[in-house]
């Protein structure tokens, strides 16, 4: 039988409409902003981990040439703090005692790039080199910046005032349940891992515009963002203290944000604080050393698990002791990302009892939150190197022990110990499928072909389970224009992922309109009354539901109004190509003339919302293949196989797309990417010449494949994709290291896997074997 691929909706690969004017440069970032009276705006950061300080002078900046204004915690003292809103629950039942970061800091600064004055001046150039004339005292203090120094004894205090460097402890699980399984087991198996810390970085460094439209009584913040309406609230509610109609928000064009955009910054608040006491538009742009040092980090968790195995080996019970690291201050939803790692920490395995706990500790680094995964690539790393272990010390198949532990397609839905609720699934079969086309039963023969051109080679698999689109909703609103164009405006934020792509697909298949007749409108707060915003892979599966459901509203108003106009039942309206036509007949009109007919504007405009009440999980097999130089270190990656569960495929391009760049960051976390700081807390990693990015270069080429079971929590059976790339590679990657160096007598290697570290594996080990 032939497939037909669709011309309109779901499963149709469409190429991206943004792609012509962004390839053409004709994309409108915030940087891009420009106004015939705008000022420039520099941050004077804190050089010091720790320290106390007092601002000596601030004459020389303030006449300086160009400056306008020169600004210091005295003179922002009425802005609230930038708030932690997520705060999780601790195991004594106490709320979480968060450390908010304030706007600029009075006397104390707790981390290198820390805020302590914010100069404003007619160029850029101008407000940084003002800003270096701020004479500020400092009175260095001891630092502690990672978590081993942190968990020791004596280590200097980040908050003296609290008595400790824990911020809080989480439990999750039963710790009775999952002791009688330990105490029952015929074996346990334990893990001690480190979860590197990411600098998250972007394209597009962060912008902001901030100006103060008096005319309107209003403050208008232009910035790249995750989603506005967060950004509006939060600055309204708790920052200004204003009601939120009084703040406007709008995000144009945003090059990449992987859950770090999502959050409010201090310079936000800066900009149009300034904005207003100045009465011009105000600019900030990072430069790439300020990204280092100022926005929000990524993992960070030393962590060790155990399993209990009963004598068919099969698992029966997990522990597992996580060690966070915050940084400074409690970064909006950072105390929450250990937790969502905590709820997914089971797997895709049928583990009946859990004993998890996790010690969240501040330090004088900056800020960790939620980059790509947001907790679920380390509960992902954790369990699939340990099964790895744990089959290692059975002496059974690593796929064997995964499909004997699998949670079985007849036994979902399923509820795990932490109770999340998997729907559908067949995890058995994408590891088969990733198995067979990975070429898994014929890898001796290219281990041992390897060996004679003294490479070491080595193939890791990882299956993996994520929660995504997080119970909620995302009104779309649909609306034919007096040209006959249709717009969708919807709370979502595109980041580069093509929702203007995607979401047009389900205008198209609604109302049969071709795509460049299709205008999608995000990131106004003006135009939509609220918006969940991008993270979480929410906006596909929530956004797009509602997009649907609007369109299809707006279809039956269509032809109620050509009804109308055209005599006929509604029921016999078609529509297509922007006209409405009588069924059988050459009676028809087009999409302008009806707009112009409508007695009121609300038989113009349409809204959908899909409300859902249990997460999605996605789900999926990567397996990696590498080869190791044993002279040098280097790992090659040679081959890559990913099965994907996605549920429903919207755009196979957009999606592969999503996969490819997903997985390109677990590599780098897993081969490269290490944010290194010296004891007393300077960023030593502060710049692309110490900190590595993967290239194109060092990614083979993918073989991507779906192996799709619908969700039945969502109205589309779609589960959301655009995490599980980043979920699935990092685990990967290393059981395949740890496959090739195995044979050299390495029995343990922790993440980035760089050459140098590898090469120190291999020769501590070859010199154990000669001692």
């Amino acid at each position: 039988m032939t497939v037909m691929t669709p011309k309109f909706g779901l499963g149709a690969s469409v190429l991206r409409l943004e792609d012509d004017r962004l390839l053409r440069g004709a994309g409108q970032y915030t940087d891009d902003e420009s106004r015939p009276d705008m000022l420039h705006a520099a941050v004077v950061r804190s050089p010091h981990a720790s320290a106390r300080f007092t601002i000596a002078d601030l004459e020389a900046a303030k006449a300086a040439p160009g400056v306008r204004l020169v600004l210091t915690h005295a003179d922002v003292a009425e802005l609230g703090d930038i708030p932690c809103l997520g705060k999780p629950a601790m195991a004594d039942g106490n709320a979480f005692a968060a450390r908010n970061a304030p706007v600029l800091c009075k006397d104390t600064v707790r981390h290198v790039g820390d805020a302590v004055a914010f100069v404003v001046a007619d160029t850029a150039m101008q407000a940084k080199d003002a800003a270096e004339l701020v004479t500020v005292e400092y009175e260095p203090l001891d630092a502690v910046a990672d978590l081993e120094a942190v968990m020791g004894e004596g280590a200097p205090l980040v908050w003296p005032e609290a008595g400790s460097n824990v911020a809080g402890r989480m439990h999750v699980g039963d710790a009775a349940a999952t002791r009688a399984a330990f105490d029952a087991a015929a074996r346990t198996v334990r893990i001690d891992l480190v979860q590197n810390r990411l600098v998250c970085n972007y394209m597009e460094v962060r912008s902001a515009v901030g100006e103060y439209v008096e005319a309107e009584d209003r403050y208008l913040l232009t910035s790249g963002s995750q989603g506005v309406h967060g950004l509006r609230d939060t600055l309204a509610n708790v920052v200004f203290k204003v009601d939120p109609a009084k703040i406007r928000v709008l995000t144009r064009d945003v090059g990449g944000g992987f859950g770090t955009k999502a959050f409010l910054y201090r310079e936000y608040a800066l900009v149009l604080f300034a904005g207003k006491k100045l009465g011009r538009p105000v600019k900030w742009t990072a430069d790439r050393g300020e990204h280092f040092v100022t926005d929000t980090h990524g993992r960070d968790n030393v962590v060790s698990g155990e399993m209990a195995i009963d004598a068919d080996g099969r698992f029966t019970g997990l522990k597992i002791n996580i060690a966070a690291n915050l940084g400074a201050y409690s970064s909006q939803y950072g105390p929450m990302i250990p937790w969502f790692g905590m709820s997914m920490a089971t797997g895709l395995y049928d583990i009946p009892a859990i004993d998890v706990a996790c010690d969240l500790y501040f330090t004088n680094t900056v800020p960790v939150d939620a980059y790509r995964g947001a907790g679920r690539p380390e509960a992902a790393y954790l369990i699939e190197r340990l099964v790895d272990k744990c089959a290692a010390e059975l002496g059974i198949g690593r796929d064997e022990i995964r499909r004997k532990n699998f949670i079985k397609p007849e036994q979902l839905p399923y509820k795990t110990a932490f109770g999340r609720l998997y729907d559908t699934g067949d995890f058995a079969g994408h590891m088969a499928e990733g198995m067979r086309r990975a070429g898994w039963d014929d890898f001796e023969t290219r281990r041992a072909a390897a060996a004679g051109e003294g490479k070491l080679r080595g193939i890791g698999m990882a299956t993996y389970v994520e929660a995504c689109a997080f119970p909620g909703s995302e009104p779309a609103y649909a609306e034919l224009q007096s040209d006959g164009r249709v717009s969708v405006k919807i709370g979502t934020q595109t980041n580069g992922q093509g929702h203007a792509t995607a979401y047009a697909q389900f205008v198209a298949e609604a109302l049969k309109l071709d795509y460049d007749r299709i205008d999608v409108r995000q990131g106004d707060t003006d135009e939509t009354p609220t918006g969940g915003g991008t993270g979480g892979s929410r906006s596909i599966p929530l956004g797009a539901v509602s997009v649907r459901r609007a369109s299809q509203a707006l279809a039956e108003k269509i032809k109620k109004l050509a009804s109308d106009e055209l005599e006929a039942a509604a029921a016999d309206i078609e529509i297509e190509g922007g006209f409405a036509r009588v069924a059988g007949t050459d009676r028809a009109i087009d999409f302008a003339a009806l707009a112009a007919a409508a007695k009121s504007p609300d038989d113009l405009k349409a809204m959908g919302e899909f409300k859902q009440d249990e997460c999605t999980y996605p789900n999926g097999t990567h397996i990696c293949e590498v080869e190791i130089d044993s002279e040098t270190g280097a790992v090659e990656i040679v081959a890559y196989t990913i099965v994907d569960d996605f549920g429903v495929t919207v755009n196979p391009m957009l999606l592969a797309g999503q996969i490819h760049g997903g997985v390109a960051q677990g590599l780098g976390q897993a081969l490269m990417e290490d944010t290194v700081y010296s004891p007393d807390g300077q960023l030593v990693s502060a710049s692309f010449m110490d900190y590595a990015m993967p290239r194109a270069w060092d990614l083979p080429m993918f073989d991507f494949k779906t192996r799709n079971v619908p969700s039945t929590t969502n109205a589309l059976g779609i589960k959301g994709a655009g995490e599980a790339g980043t979920i699935g590679a990092a685990p990967a990657v290393m059981n395949a290291v740890a496959d090739a160096l195995k044979p050299a007598g390495v029995d343990h290697i922790d993440m980035p896997a760089t050459p140098s570290r590898v090469w120190s594996a291999l020769k501590a080990a070859k010199a154990a074997t000669a001692a």
